[in-house]
């Protein structure tokens, strides 16, 4: 086949790119709902357990007995380990930042993807892509202007998760030869034996009632679905194509910050969270020019 008539990778990757975005964006909305009145580290606990009972069975019937062998464990360990550390830090400063603003921080992931493609992957970016990282960084630097209501020491809690996304992104691109049903267990794996053995330290006040059961159970099947999600598309496409779309979850950071916490970005907030949308629209309008017939 041609290249001209060989299918575009996004065609494929980016609609389960955009479903994980949702997923996701649902999983965080959640956890601050529970960080208001629960510990960090059971609301992280209880994100991976869940995560581990729903993965495990798809795992085991999409990859058959076998799905939890690994030719790679040391690289299956290390990207599920940047996980657990992206989630401490997310989690960890949303106690203290407003969602859509923490949403927006965690978008230097794309900055740090596009510097980081081609050293791990060899994976050269265009200049467009580095156009919109750099753009997305503007949006974010508006965002955290002093006197915001992110301009707070947990923002540096957000810059950290943001670099361990970018990691853990481009480790799973690096993973794409294996069964995306292994690396989906071992994303879960890793957070529940951690969380486990750090789990009594999060008790102090006994187990939850019974009434936030049912959240605690969600935090585990979005965490499921959206990381098997961001594995397939990672399959299908290459990182520096696929990240730059993830500024759209903004949309839902937004929507859940309001609904949820009665929480707007102020016009300045808003202005950088528009810039960062807008750096990620661009480049898929430049990238669909560049592979148009």
């Amino acid at each position: 086949m041609s290249d001209a008539n060989r299918p575009h990778p996004l065609r494929h990757a980016l609609p389960l790119f955009l479903l994980a975005g949702f997923f996701l964006s649902s999983l965080d909305a959640s956890a601050k709902w529970l960080l208001r009145e629960h510990s960090l580290l059971l609301v992280i606990w209880a994100r991976y357990a869940g995560q581990m009972l729903v993965v495990t069975p798809f795992a085991r019937a999409g990859g058959g007995a076998g799905f939890w062998r690994t030719h790679r464990l040391r690289l299956q360990l290390t990207r599920s380990s940047l996980l657990l550390a992206a989630t401490f830090c997310f989690f960890g400063g949303l106690r203290y930042l407003p969602l859509a603003e923490a949403s927006a921080i965690s978008f230097l992931a794309p900055v740090f993807v596009v510097v980081l493609c081609g050293p791990i992957l060899g994976e050269r970016a265009p200049r467009a892509r580095w156009a919109s990282a750099i753009g997305g960084f503007v949006g974010v630097l508006i965002v955290l202007r002093p006197g915001s209501a992110v301009f707070h020491p947990a923002a540096l809690l957000m810059i950290g998760m943001a670099l361990a996304n970018a990691l853990y992104g481009l480790l799973t691109r690096k993973l794409a030869d294996e069964d995306p049903h292994t690396s989906l267990f071992y994303s879960a794996l890793v957070g529940t034996v951690g969380m486990t053995i750090a789990l009594p330290f999060g008790l102090e006040e006994g187990w939850p009632p019974l009434r936030d059961t049912a959240v605690f159970l969600l935090l585990g099947l979005l965490a499921g679905l959206g990381h098997w999600c961001v594995i397939r598309a990672f399959s299908r496409a290459p990182a520096a194509l696929l990240t730059p779309f993830s500024y759209l979850q903004m949309i839902w950071a937004i929507a859940y910050g309001y609904l949820l916490f009665g929480q707007l970005p102020d016009l300045t907030s808003g202005l950088g969270m528009a810039v960062i949308v807008g750096s990620g629209l661009a480049l898929a309008w430049f990238e669909q020019r560049r592979h148009s017939p």
